[in-house]
């Protein structure tokens, strides 16, 4: 097991109505003046919107508004999220929605401590050093953005998606109620699930020397997350499954899963070319494909792993090594395809574009991406390949 720092700051609020609370937490934390980041329209249709403004004004916590955060949220949005933050002098950020609304609020709080474009610090080019806090009240479990030290952000203008991950993204708190997932359509439950396990699995398939406990502890999230998500989809208010989902969600991303290996990511970092070139391609969807396909691609180079993962994820029962691997690869992909995932590009209506999407991928042949194998531009083309 590797040295590590395990670091998790982020308190939690979990249960039924602990949404209303949000004014009186909020008080509790002694911010006075906050801004409201939410999507275009769920959560004024479903009542939320009102229900956190009306604990806000209860609680004379004084609010600004910055609705209509897109999915793949936009380096544009966020620019102007940033000009009205400084403007108005807030002193907290309250996301309100998911992955996509929290990563926004999370580059919101970078940049309006910053002398600098935000854009900057996604492509590495400066470093932030402060941030206004940012708290969520959690509507979508699927990126655990909530409680990781992680947001990525969409530039159109650049076709590229990119990640920034520093402490000063860690949100101060989370308020997490699964009912308020009960309206997501099936797909994008199924999205999230998929999220998830890439979240897990992506630490899981790392080169690392014994990590027994930490293997078993992703294993049970796997385990469980699939259980739950079959339930999810088919049955969307089951309090047990949403709640099941929304922990794993904060859980697959906060570090855990992570804890004394490695940690690359590399399928996300595929899947970060494929949704920053077409824009409506889901992520978690876009991760249905590409994992199977990257998984066929490497398995062989650490084959005890894979079938390690077949055994006690999937429950195969083959003592051959190699055999059990790959059984355990067609069981993850026709999970997938069970609960409404695609499984080829095709499906998204995308043109082989290949050689595209692995530019993309490696910044125009100048990086690799670190994973069993070197991924070059070479290797990422064929797996791109191989999805369609």
């Amino acid at each position: 097991m590797n040295d590590f720092i395990y670091n998790t700051p982020t308190k939690v609020y979990f249960g039924k109505g602990k949404e209303k609370e949000i004014g009186e937490i909020i008080r509790e934390y002694g911010y006075k003046k906050i801004m409201l980041q939410y999507g275009k329209a769920s959560v004024i249709k479903s009542g939320l919107l009102d229900t956190i403004k009306a604990s806000l004004n209860n609680s004379a916590i004084e609010f600004v508004e910055m609705g209509g955060v897109e999915p793949n949220p936009k380096i544009t949005f966020v620019r102007e999220a940033i000009a009205v933050a400084k403007r108005e002098k807030v002193d907290m950020i309250l996301a309100v929605g998911g992955g996509s609304v929290i990563d926004s609020c999370k580059y919101t709080a970078l940049g309006a401590k910053a002398d600098c474009d935000v854009w900057d610090f996604a492509m590495g080019k400066r470093k932030p050093i402060d941030a206004i806090p940012v708290a969520c009240v959690l509507t979508h479990s699927a990126a655990g953005s909530e409680m990781s030290n992680s947001a990525v952000i969409t530039n159109l203008e650049l076709n590229m998606k990119k990640g920034c991950s520093t402490e000063l993204n860690r949100l101060k708190f989370a308020v997490m109620n699964p009912e308020l997932t009960y309206t997501l359509p099936a797909y994008q439950t199924a999205c999230g699930v998929v999220d998830i396990m890439a979240h897990t699995m992506e630490r899981y398939f790392t080169v690392c020397d014994d990590t027994d406990l930490t293997d078993r502890i992703a294993e049970s999230i796997l385990k469980a997350v699939i259980s739950a998500g079959r339930v999810a989809v088919e049955t969307p208010n089951d309090y047990e499954a949403r709640a099941t989902i929304m922990w794993a969600s904060s859980l697959s991303h906060n570090g855990l899963t992570g804890c004394g290996r490695e940690n690359y990511l590399a399928v996300h970092q595929l899947e970060h070319a494929l949704s920053g070139e077409y824009d409506h391609v889901a992520h978690g969807a876009g991760l249905a494909v590409l994992f199977p396909a990257w998984a066929k691609y490497v398995y062989k180079t650490n084959v005890k792993r894979f079938a390690q993962f077949a055994r006690r994820v999937w429950d195969i029962v083959e003592s051959d090594d190699e055999k059990a691997a790959i059984m355990g690869i067609e069981a993850m992909s026709n999970y997938f395809k069970s609960i409404g995932m695609p499984t080829t590009l095709k499906e998204f209506n995308i043109p082989n574009v290949a050689e595209r999407l692995a530019d993309l991928c490696t910044y125009q042949k100048t990086r690799t991406v670190k994973s069993y194998i070197t991924l070059d531009y070479k290797v990422i083309k064929e797996i791109f390949e191989s999805c369609y």
